[in-house]
């Protein structure tokens, strides 16, 4: 599910709420590192993920917020910043040529360059709190 989240916007908080759970703690963040990662390059969003005024020339960044029950992308689009809201149980990752997420059909591909190397530790932080919330013990690393 995706929201404009440029404003405050009560039915992001509510959904994202009860889909992928509260925001960590401050004592929780400290305690887990960090729980965001840093930027990524947008390469290419699916055809529902696209905003309706989606500015194709200019250099889209994302960043990846870690819940309890999921994440949340954030993306932004000339000043609009929007938020594509994931559960766990819906999340597949693929990493081929490009680094990709899926969920309900739609997909946001990111590039592999620098921004992908320094995210490395953060996606497979990602992964291990997928799994162990869904008690996938057989991914094991």
């Amino acid at each position: 599910m995706i929201f404009n989240t440029s404003y405050t916007n009560k039915d992001y908080t509510k959904e994202s709420t009860h889909l992928v759970g509260k925001s960590f703690t401050f004592f929780e963040k400290i305690k887990m590192g960090t729980i965001g990662s840093s930027r990524f390059m947008i390469e290419e969003l699916s055809a529902k993920l696209q905003p309706k005024n989606m500015h194709s020339a200019a250099i889209n960044y994302a960043n990846i917020e870690l819940r309890p029950k999921g994440i949340i992308i954030h993306f932004t689009n000339r000043l609009d910043r929007y938020s594509w809201i994931i559960p766990f149980y819906r999340l597949v990752i693929y990493s081929t040529q490009t680094f990709s997420i899926h969920s309900n059909g739609n997909c946001i591909q990111f590039k592999k360059n620098k921004n992908y190397q320094d995210n490395k530790k953060f996606i497979h932080k990602m992964t291990d709190f997928k799994n162990n919330y869904l008690k996938l013990g057989y991914y094991d690393s």
